[in-house]
């Protein structure tokens, strides 16, 4: 494979990995209406603050946030918006119906 191609597919593995927890699809669904800070962030995931720090973490490092230091405050903010269309496309396959770890 071309490395240009390569990059490519390397950048979206990272930005699907990054997606791949119930956590963090919570907060770039938050995040597709405006920015929050970590706190309101911790608060809606329901998790302690160095854990939804880390998922922080991976979303910034797979280049779907931006954040900014605000006084005591982090705040974040999605770099694409057009996640929202990537979730709409999701939500528009067949749903997958689980019972009792069964399809």
């Amino acid at each position: 494979m071309p490395a240009r191609s390569q990059d490519r597919t390397d950048r979206r593995v990272a930005v699907i990995k990054a997606l791949a927890h119930p956590s963090r699809l919570i907060i770039a669904e938050a995040l597709q209406a405006g920015e929050q800070c970590v706190c309101d962030l911790r608060e809606l995931v329901g998790s302690d603050l160095s854990t939804v720090s880390k998922h922080l973490t991976v979303m910034r490092e797979a280049g779907l946030l931006e954040m900014e230091k605000r006084g005591q405050n982090v705040y974040y903010r999605l770099r694409c918006p057009c996640l929202l269309s990537f979730f709409e496309c999701v939500d528009s396959l067949a749903p997958v119906r689980r019972t009792n770890g069964k399809k």
